[in-house]
């Protein structure tokens, strides 16, 4: 079977990752919620928390999200912004308070909710002058191929044969075709046979532009059971349904005026489309260790994924010989539907402290763990194994702090947080480590309640062009701001 994929460990951490979202009072307190409850945001975390709501409860959240990407790249400097709003959650609570006044189990909750999870929604540019060029990608891939294997036959269109050499021999091989039907590289010998290539664009110094856009989100749909089984503990189970949605588009620009060089611009466009469903479960209880003091544990299990993913691409390129100035657009119009794969994310487990001062406020503290190396393409073929031998190797276990505390005047509500969440990756610099802060209001009119939170997380990668060749990355220093009104009622 050709080796007809586009997933990687990039894809992996992409669906691997959780973030603070919900409703604004859990947000304003960075998501340390884990030994509270009485929100459907925390129920999602612990699913014992919706035992401790008294009355039916329900709530929707909407919130502005502006994502500031600055890039460096080589001597190139960019900024850009977007800013953008949406509903990011909504769900009710049922109480069930049992008739039995002599059983242990005084309630039952079930609940229902909505979260956005992720927010891939992206925009960022990054320019500089570069001694790779974009030819290193398409040689890395034409090395060693038959000409015929990545070429056209002289009856076919440049859709068919970019269609069928994806078919019988891969995307490799797709990308091969692209660098040889734009000129970028020849072969050494012009027969069917040969197998190495020379390039087209002499060494020396490229200008070099790449933006990158990209849309989507990753959802999580929680049925939620819990119960308070005596005057002290609650136990919850949550049933999750996640979905994904993922497009992402990214534009290469090349130029040079290098002595000997026959093609002197290149234009690469990539577009990949995944959509995906998957599963998980979660294991919460809370305990009242004292009437101030609570204990919060949670088990995340794994989520498992089936994805299914769609590319495209064309390249243009501008070549002089003999005097002569000569336009290549290469564009198939061809969509690669790739088989579908199974992911599984690592599953976390947290624990929670939190500290009630009476009617006057609260102290929240909690711990999660996650082993990202355990994260796995769970397709039996060499190359998803290729992979996951990347993941265990450049993957590992990161922790993550959040705290938050609220204090209470009246009606009034003030909150604050602050969370800390480890880089999963070893080397610590293609995702660093994250931080955030966060501070909010609510007013509360009785059963109804208002809430708002600025809540804000700051986070360096290193972002790699491309797999092959042209491997140098952009430096990346991205801040998401955001700003959440929720609206509650117990009804």
């Amino acid at each position: 079977m050709p080796a007809f994929y586009a997933q990687d460990i990039t894809d992996a951490v992409r669906y691997s990752q959780d973030n603070i979202v919900g409703t604004a009072r859990f947000r304003a307190l960075s998501g340390a919620f884990g030994a509270l409850g009485g929100d459907l945001s925390a129920a999602s975390l612990n699913p014992a928390g919706s035992a401790v709501f008294n009355d039916t409860y329900m709530s929707v959240t909407l919130t502005n999200i502006n994502t500031k990407n600055e890039s460096q790249f080589f001597d190139g400097y960019d900024s850009n912004s977007d800013s953008f709003t949406e509903f990011t959650q909504i769900g009710t609570a049922f109480v069930f308070y049992n008739p039995n006044i002599n059983s242990s189990f005084q309630k039952f909750t079930m609940a229902i909710s909505y979260d956005k999870t992720q927010d891939y929604r992206e925009n960022w540019f990054a320019h500089g002058v570069n001694t790779n060029s974009i030819d290193s990608y398409f040689m890395a891939y034409a090395q060693g191929q038959r000409l015929d294997e990545i070429s056209a036959l002289g009856n076919e269109s440049i859709a068919q044969a970019y269609s069928e050499i994806g078919r019988l021999y891969g995307s490799g091989n797709q990308q091969a075709f692209l660098g040889y039907e734009s000129y970028i590289i020849d072969p050494v010998d012009n027969t069917d046979e040969n197998t190495e290539y020379t390039s087209n664009i002499a060494p020396g110094h490229f200008n070099q532009n790449y933006s990158y856009s990209a849309t989507g989100y990753n959802g999580k749909i929680a049925v939620n059971f819990a119960t308070q089984a005596n005057d002290r503990l609650y136990l919850g189970l949550n049933l999750n349904t996640h979905f994904i949605n993922y497009d992402r588009i990214t534009y290469l620009q090349e130029a040079n005026s290098n002595s000997g060089s026959i093609v002197n611009h290149v234009d690469f466009q990539n577009r990949l489309s995944t959509v995906g469903g998957g599963f998980s479960f979660q294991l919460g209880t809370i305990y009242k260790a004292t009437d101030n003091l609570r204990v919060g544990f949670t088990y995340n299990s794994p989520t498992w994924y089936t994805i299914q993913e769609e590319t495209s691409q064309s390249i243009a390129t501008i070549r002089t010989e003999n005097d002569n100035t000569y336009n290549q657009n290469i564009n198939p119009h061809v969509i690669n539907i790739h088989p579908d794969y199974q992911l599984q994310t690592p599953g976390k487990l947290s624990g929670s402290l939190a500290y009630i001062f009476g009617t006057h406020g609260l102290i929240s503290l909690d711990y999660a763990y996650k082993d990202y190396g355990n994260t796995k393409f769970k397709t039996n073929l060499d190359y998803f194994r290729e992979q996951n031998t990347i993941i265990n190797n450049q993957l590992k276990g990161a922790s993550s702090f959040a705290v938050g505390g609220e204090y209470r005047l009246k009606q009034l509500s003030f909150r604050g947080g602050y969370r800390f969440e480890e880089s999963p990756y070893k080397n610590g610099e293609t995702l660093g480590d994250l931080t955030g802060y966060s501070v909010g209001l609510g007013y509360s009119f009785g059963a109804t309640k208002l809430d708002v939170t600025f809540d804000q997380s700051q986070r360096n990668s290193e972002y790699q062009l491309y797999n092959v060749g042209l491997v140098d990355a952009a430096s990346l220093d991205t801040r998401n701001s955001n700003v959440t009104f929720s609206l509650s009622f117990a009804l």
